[in-house]
């Protein structure tokens, strides 16, 4: 009998493949109800293979597409602090997705919230921002220090005072957080729906058995937030999709900031004159004249303050510096690959290579991380994509903050 049941399975599947069109090939969404390789029918019962039924996966919260391409890493300013660190270095850097803007005091209150109730008290007090990155023996910020992480008017700016670690953990968390919010949702939550994927099934037999974590398989796990890699983050701060007229694959148009011209003030329309930054101008000067604020904030700025660049991305330049994966070394530029280039370690590049015993002067290891972007407390020249610091991973500042990434699942591109 299973016998005659395979071989009836086998000729069905096999006439249902030979009569279908060559526009009807099976794909990721739509996989059939046969095997294109066995003629077995999938979901026939609990031995069979399970295929999920599957559908792209939602825009995860508060990320945008970023389409990725061919770019050139590197400064384009003059190497003013003689690092020689950015090289210039063509790479490709494959789709991803990114937070629209910076990480805000009120998405880690958030944060601090569930880690208090869910938590152990150490893991909470550890998530705890530095706020003392704003106290300052001889100026008087102490407002700041009391006020900038809590008070309600200050929900929508950068969150400070964060290490990378802390910024690694934060990812972590939102993984969670965010794919136990859409499997509530995809199987049961929203019956409306049919689930947030497109299932089918009723949400008994959707829902995972109690104390069991959903699969990759299943196709409701997003995957993870993260930091950026340093050429994910300065590929989507040069938004050079903004510069393709006619379709220039030369890129003669490249950016010194994230917008077009080499000034930082706006050219066009009625912000003409603003500037398009929130940075530091010149010595002692934050925010300009009262009645003709230049750049209209003393310290951090609204994460939608200034224009985006032309991916939809706030805040690329200015306002804080920002946290990416990678740690640092002089030469990453020439000894990363040339497709989604990344440094991890010391590979190629030993950490034993700089001297930092008592006596010599050299930061560098494998705890010092990346970050770039300018603040509202650094001058032009960090503004530019490809400048580059970098600061122990657990350490904070009042100019530091980061935001998130995820890979672009399921495609080539």
């Amino acid at each position: 009998m299973n016998l005659f049941k395979y071989l009836s399975a086998v000729v069905v599947g096999g006439f249902l493949l030979a009569s279908c069109s060559r526009d009807a090939r099976p794909t990721s969404t739509d996989p059939g109800d046969y095997s294109s390789a066995t003629g077995i029918e999938y979901n026939e019962d609990e031995k069979a293979f399970q295929v999920e039924d599957y559908e792209d996966f939602p825009q995860a919260p508060g990320l945008v597409f970023i389409e990725g391409g061919r770019t050139t890493l590197g400064s384009m300013e003059e190497d003013v602090a003689m690092t020689r660190d950015n090289l210039e270095r063509t790479v490709t850097v494959a789709s991803f997705y990114m937070d629209e803007t910076e990480v805000a005091n009120i998405h880690w209150l958030e944060y601090l919230h569930y880690l208090k109730a869910d938590s152990l008290p150490e893991v909470y007090q550890a998530a705890l921002p530095d706020t003392t990155v704003w106290s300052r023996q001889l100026s008087f910020n102490d407002p700041y220090v009391t006020y900038y992480l809590r008070y309600p008017g200050f929900r929508f700016f950068p969150v400070v005072g964060v290490s990378w670690l802390q910024a690694n953990d934060y990812c972590t968390w939102r993984t969670a957080k965010v794919n136990e919010t859409l499997a509530k949702e995809a199987t049961g939550g929203n019956k409306k729906r049919g689930g947030l994927f497109g299932r089918k099934k009723d949400a008994a037999e959707a829902a995972p058995a109690e104390g069991t974590a959903l699969s990759v398989e299943s196709g409701y796990v997003l995957p993870n937030y993260r930091l950026p890699t340093e050429a994910e983050w300065e590929y989507a701060a040069q938004a050079l999709i903004g510069t393709q007229y006619s379709e220039d694959e030369n890129q003669n148009n490249r950016r010194l900031y994230p917008w077009d011209g080499h000034q930082v003030r706006n050219p066009h329309g009625k912000q003409m004159g603003k500037f398009m930054a929130n940075f530091k101008r010149g010595r002692g000067d934050y925010a300009g004249i009262a009645g003709a604020l230049n750049d209209g904030a003393m310290i951090t700025d609204y994460i939608y303050s200034y224009p985006p660049n032309d991916f939809g991305l706030y805040n690329m330049a200015g306002n804080v510096n920002e946290w990416v994966q990678d740690i640092y070394r002089p030469l990453s530029f020439q000894d990363v690959e040339d497709l989604n280039p990344f440094r991890r370690d010391g590979f190629l590049d030993d950490s034993s290579n700089y001297d930092s015993s008592e006596g010599y002067h050299s930061l560098i290891n494998d705890e010092v991380r990346v970050y770039k972007g300018g603040s509202w407390k650094d001058v032009a020249y960090w503004l530019s994509p490809g400048t580059r610091r970098y600061m122990a991973q657990d350490s904070a500042t009042a100019t530091i903050g980061f935001r998130c990434a995820m890979i672009n699942a399921g495609s080539n591109q």
